[in-house]
């Protein structure tokens, strides 16, 4: 809670001072964007079985909803479709395990309640039913007031603070904007950036499970499906205008990334899934990553603050950081000369680089 406490306290701290300045003399705060993001939210099915109840689903995000909601922008990834009824397109060999979700259109209520601002429809189960159920997830987030990005020109594109935001969702599947043709998603983020203050990049990649915890730095495949290289991806995109990219896909949180003094979160994992999901071991922790920006998009600061899924709730404060400290890990181990520093409560700071001493003359 902190993170969120910061500007209040400068706030605060500069009000007890006896000098009066006039309006004209007063200096103007630097704009920090604060951006909070979380990876895979599915709030619940009907089908082909119901695996929900109104109850459940009023409580599921309740107590993260102050972190959400102090945030100016807050993201998280939408698997399956917002629609009521309807057939899939997919098909499901074996109904008991089927892994095809659809969640009342209703639901939206509670991913606006909770504060989002913008979602990711570009992922492996926003075509469960077709474009037409993306299409119509589309349509409830925006009447809802949410943004959307995921289909192939889809771009959220907003002002925050006075500046202007664009958020862009990538995926290696059909229809979406596709993250393994890297000269067209460096065309389509060079574009936006010409165009817009921040450009945040999301991405639905890489492997699943417990054993992708590291990043391989190599393409990835699961089940016979390309799933991108996700570094290759990340810093071609970065190169390209990016400010802040947030992946999610493998279920499992991943490292952090400084390049170029914007932060790349390689896997948010797994949020708020309610069943259908297996959230045992780390598919269990669910982290939010709370990024502080400059108005130049650079990383300032920020915080892991660490929830788990523990079944029938939704995510719960972890008071014992289990998603900070695995993620700090993560990134002391893929990338050993980070100039990231992650504390063992999820403080995120940049390590000043020290100057080589001089020799003696």
């Amino acid at each position: 809670m902190l993170v969120f406490l910061t500007g209040i306290g400068l706030l605060l701290s500069s009000a007890c001072t006896t000098t009066v300045t006039q309006p004209s003399e007063q200096k103007t705060l630097p704009v920090r964007l604060q951006i909070a993001a979380v990876g895979d939210i599915m709030l619940g099915t009907d089908f082909p079985r119901k695996t929900h109840d109104e109850e459940t689903g009023v409580g599921l995000l309740v107590d993260i909803e102050p972190l959400l909601q102090q945030a100016d922008v807050a993201f998280g990834n939408l698997e399956g479709v917002l629609l009521d009824g309807g057939e899939p397109v997919k098909k499901c060999p074996n109904p008991k395990s089927c892994y095809l979700f659809r969640t009342p259109t209703r639901f939206v209520e509670y991913l606006q309640r909770a504060g989002f601002d913008v979602m990711s429809l570009a992922n492996n189960h926003a075509r469960d039913f077709g474009e037409t159920g993306r299409s119509n997830s589309m349509r409830v987030l925006a009447d809802a007031g949410i943004r959307h990005s995921g289909r192939l020109g889809d771009v959220a594109s907003w002002t925050v603070k006075g500046l202007r935001v664009a958020v862009i969702a990538f995926a290696p599947f059909g229809g979406s904007n596709d993250m393994l043709d890297t000269p067209a998603a460096v065309e389509q983020v060079r574009e936006l950036a010409g165009k817009h203050d921040i450009v945040i990049v999301s991405f639905h990649g890489g492997g699943e499970g417990e054993d992708v915890l590291r990043i391989p730095f190599s393409k990835e495949v699961y089940y016979g499906e390309d799933r991108g290289d996700v570094v290759a991806f990340s810093r071609a995109v970065v190169d390209a205008g990016a400010d802040l990219v947030i992946g999610h896909g493998p279920h499992v949180p991943r490292a952090l990334e400084l390049y170029k003094q914007r932060l790349i979160a390689y896997s948010l994992g797994n949020f708020c899934t309610y069943w259908g999901i297996n959230v045992s071991g780390h598919r269990g922790l669910a982290p939010i990553l709370v990024a502080n920006l400059g108005k130049d998009g650079t990383f300032l600061d920020g915080r892991i603050i660490s929830t788990r899924q523990i079944r029938p709730n939704g995510p719960q404060l972890d008071s014992r950081h289990k998603a900070a400290l695995l993620m700090g890990d993560l990134t002391r181990q893929d990338f050993p000369d980070t100039s990231l520093e992650i504390g063992p409560t999820g403080l995120i700071t940049v390590r000043e680089e020290q100057s080589p001493p001089v020799a003696d003359k």
